[in-house]
């Protein structure tokens, strides 16, 4: 079991690996399980049912509802949510009070690298694809191709980042190159395809 500061609450049930941080005042639900080296913030909510993999940042007051899922190496940056409820109710139809097992829960999926910026709102089923990043306050309703960088409410892409974070130069040739890491990638129909330095 990871580092459990003070003040934080990891229900029995819920897995923490090695070198992981829980900070005051974060909850990890019963059947949650978060990875090896991992920091989950002061204030940061993780539900049951939420796979976080290794190496993760889960800043401040983020909050992910189960049955997120999130690749190694992902950012959910403070305040952001990652919903599980297209269609939220507190009640039927018939006025009868819906329960926890009375709807289906949809996550959302996070592939490796990608980051989630603060205060942004992920609606569920959402796809993130790997390496890419929401903006800050942005509301993501449609899944987001991996190296795209997403804004806006609701979001959609103004560019594309490469594994560093920086936004990709347009090069002759319809290549896109990182400026810090001098890697170059190719326009595919569900994204980028890394093509070397």
């Amino acid at each position: 079991m990871g580092d459990l500061k003070p003040g934080s609450v990891v229900e029995p049930g819920a897995s923490v690996g090695d070198g992981s941080v829980v900070w005051p005042t974060a909850v990890v639900r019963t059947g949650a399980s978060i990875g090896s080296n991992c920091v989950v913030g002061r204030g940061a909510y993780v539900d049951a049912e939420v796979v976080v993999g290794a190496n993760c940042k889960i800043q401040d007051a983020a909050k992910l509802y189960g049955p997120a899922r999130l690749d190694d190496g992902v950012f959910v940056g403070p305040g952001a949510i990652l919903t599980n409820d297209r269609h939220p109710r507190a009640i039927a139809p018939d006025g009868a009070p819906i329960g926890r097992d009375s709807w289906v829960r949809q996550g959302v999926s996070i592939a490796e690298g990608a980051s989630v910026g603060a205060g942004a709102l992920v609606v569920s089923g959402v796809t993130i694809g790997e390496w890419a990043m929401i903006g800050a306050g942005a509301v993501v309703a449609n899944d987001v191709a991996p190296f795209s960088l997403v804004v806006g409410v609701p979001a959609h892409r103004v560019g594309w980042v490469g594994e560093a974070g920086a936004r990709l130069v347009e090069e002759d040739g319809g290549l896109l190159r990182c400026p810090v890491t001098g890697r170059r990638y190719r326009r595919e129909s569900d994204g980028l395809t890394a093509v070397g330095e």
